[in-house]
């Protein structure tokens, strides 16, 4: 049987949120060993797999204490109304992102690459509106640890998250390891150059390590630099 929960480090996990490590919300515990913060929420079947998991860790739903969104996509923001729901914790999103995630649509795609326009011509993919409880900014540092980086470009409010205490990086879609690692694909990021100058951001933050919503956990702090030197210079 599969893992339910993967630790990364003390007081951090990946969960898993379909078979495999392609889709993953990410738990950190906070300062009272007992309280968790969850990232990201999976799309809306998640939450069963996700409540599974923090009970394999020894936890309730009502441990719970923040669920911070990395981006409004449905891959990431999808669970988020149940998970708040099961949870009663409130929901963060970065200011920017928050209209989307209240729609329940994310942002358009970027319009400049030839990929972003057939995605486009799809249409939006949707997800259960999110009730927004805190917005956040770039440089805050929540209670339980994490320091938040704007990294915008995939959407106009993603975020990155160290969580201080284990030094666990998530990059949200910001880069994905799915047979390698590399940024975002361009036509599915509302804007394709910035995302590239959020790697470059990423790059400067000393990390144990690196945790990718769609793909595996690379454990190496100096992973994110080596890639920027010779991928996007």
């Amino acid at each position: 049987m599969a893992a339910l929960a993967i630790p990364l480090a003390d007081g951090a996990w990946r969960l898993p949120t379909v078979p495999g490590p392609w889709l993953n919300t990410f738990v950190f515990s906070g300062g009272d060993g007992r309280r968790v913060t969850l990232v990201d929420t999976g799309l809306p079947g998640a939450p069963r797999r996700v409540l599974a998991g923090l009970a394999s860790i020894g936890r309730e739903p009502s441990d719970v204490r923040r669920i911070v969104v990395t981006h409004a996509h449905p891959d990431h923001a999808g669970g988020a109304a149940a998970l708040a729901a099961a949870t009663g914790a409130p929901v963060a999103v970065h200011g920017d992102d928050v209209s989307f995630a209240l729609a329940g649509a994310g942002p358009r795609f970027d319009p400049s690459t030839r990929g972003g326009r057939i995605v486009a011509r799809l249409g939006k993919a949707t997800f259960p509106p999110v009730a927004v409880a805190e917005e956040l900014v770039d440089d805050q540092v929540l209670d339980d640890g994490l320091h938040v980086f704007a990294t915008a470009g995939h959407t106009p409010g993603h975020v990155a998250l160290l969580h201080g205490p284990s030094g666990v990086l998530v990059v949200g879609d910001a880069l994905m390891n799915v047979g390698r690692m590399r940024v975002s694909p361009a036509a599915l990021c509302y804007d394709a150059r910035r995302c590239r100058e959020t790697v470059r951001r990423l790059a400067d933050v000393d990390h144990a390590v690196l945790a990718f919503s769609h793909g595996p956990a690379v454990d190496d702090g100096t992973a994110l630099a080596a890639h920027v030197r010779t991928v996007l210079r």
